[in-house]
């Protein structure tokens, strides 16, 4: 398992649920097709499963 993950937001959040917009920005994800490097760990897994449909994640 890789120790960090590369994640980008590919889809807007507008009209998204209020809960998935807090979540994308507590990830750091501020704008479309912006990607930042998170720890590979289970709160990050759990914080990008719920928001899978927004964001294309990659091990670095």
């Amino acid at each position: 398992m890789a120790e960090k993950v590369k994640v980008t937001l590919i889809k807007s959040t507008i009209g998204a649920v209020p809960k998935n917009k807090e979540t994308i920005e507590a990830l750091g994800l501020t704008k479309l097709n912006k990607t930042v490097e998170l720890p590979n760990n289970a709160a990050t897994q759990g914080a990008l499963r719920k928001v899978a449909p927004y964001v294309k994640v990659e091990e670095v």
